[in-house]
């Protein structure tokens, strides 16, 4: 066997029962969470913004970021719904990088998978505790989700996991809203059939149990874009692309009909300060389009407190280590502006 068994990582029951979740975070929680799901229930015209680092990679940074978003958001909440991105696990597509804070709650130092875990769940309930928002993290590792089950907001499906049947079945049992991501291909058809899988009941088996699903009808699509066979990026968040998109949940049998366009990515070429420029053109084909208006519900933007990127071991504070994003000032102007066109 070509493993190596380091250490015995510790079960989900473990860590919750050591790092609770405090009463009052459970109901201020719980208050934000009936906000979110009224939204993609269209009893709250209110808009979506999942925004954040492309990766958490310091729990100081991230929770100063984030404690700058909720100040923010105390003047636009009668506009905007903010979900703060803390985003644990990195896909790697060549394997290579950095894997997020679970696997190294020290970007520096040798991965620790053990304390990781609980590196994770200190930070998003620190972050809950500071901002009264709760988050949005990906389920790269389904069986991840049950370390942070009581304290996320949202979750994401990657383009690279969307196919997965894991990820699908695992979505089934969540209550939460999820975004499932177009895969990197950009065949919708892939993304619409996680929705209709994650929507409905399954039996499987989920660490160690089997375990019997009801269906999440709060699963949706999430626009970002695609590469081609060449390598070039193909955006898909034009108003041509919106209404293909609308027409296609009309063909299937989905429950809550809903798209959240990610700006960063393909979308925007990876190139982060086109993100601005395309959440205009988001929100223009809102305006345009009565359906459109209804159908999106908000969007995902990539920044930090400072813009672009570093490598690891430059150790500038607030600045990615994964993709680049935008800075704290043009984030700042950037959610005003969607709120005045909203």
């Amino acid at each position: 066997m070509g493993m190596k068994f380091v250490q015995k990582v510790p079960t989900a029951e473990e860590v919750l029962i050591n790092i609770p979740l405090p009463t009052h975070l459970k109901e201020i929680k719980e208050k934000r969470d009936q906000e979110i799901r009224d939204v993609f229930d269209n009893k709250d015209d209110r808009f979506l913004l999942i925004i954040g680092p492309c990766s958490a990679d310091h729990e100081d940074s991230v929770c100063e970021y984030i404690s700058k978003l909720a100040e923010i958001q105390e003047k636009v909440k009668r506009e905007i719904l903010i979900i703060p991105r803390i985003y644990t696990n990195k896909p790697r597509t060549t394997g290579e990088g950095y894997k997020g804070m679970v696997h190294q709650p020290d970007p520096e130092k040798e991965p620790d998978i053990r304390e990781g875990i609980k590196a994770i769940r200190r930070m998003h309930i620190r972050a809950l505790s500071e901002s009264h928002m709760p988050a949005a993290d990906e389920m790269l590792y389904p069986n991840n989700y049950s370390y942070l089950e009581d304290v996320l907001g949202y979750i994401a499906i990657g383009a690279r996991s969307v196919e997965n049947q894991q990820h699908r079945l695992t979505v089934s049992g969540v209550d939460t809203p999820v975004g499932m991501k177009n895969p990197t291909s950009g065949d919708l058809s892939v993304m619409l059939n996680s929705i209709y899988a994650a929507q409905h009941a399954h039996s499987y088996i989920y660490n160690g149990w089997e375990v019997e699903s009801t269906g999440n009808s709060y699963t949706h699509a999430v626009l970002r874009g695609a590469i081609d066979r060449n390598g070039r990026n193909i955006p898909n968040y034009h108003y041509e692309n919106l209404i293909s998109l609308a027409k296609e949940y009309e063909k299937q049998d989905l429950k809550k009909p809903a798209i959240i366009v990610d700006c960063n990515h393909a979308n925007s070429m990876k190139q982060f300060y086109e993100q601005p420029r395309i959440s205009r053109e988001v929100m223009m084909s809102r305006k345009y389009d009565s359906k459109l208006h209804q159908l999106v519900k908000g969007l995902m933007i990539e920044s930090y407190l400072i813009e672009g990127n570093q490598g690891i071991g430059e150790n500038i504070y607030g600045k990615s280590i994964t993709d680049a994003c935008l800075g704290w000032e043009d984030t700042e102007r950037l959610i005003y502006s969607i709120a005045e066109n909203k």
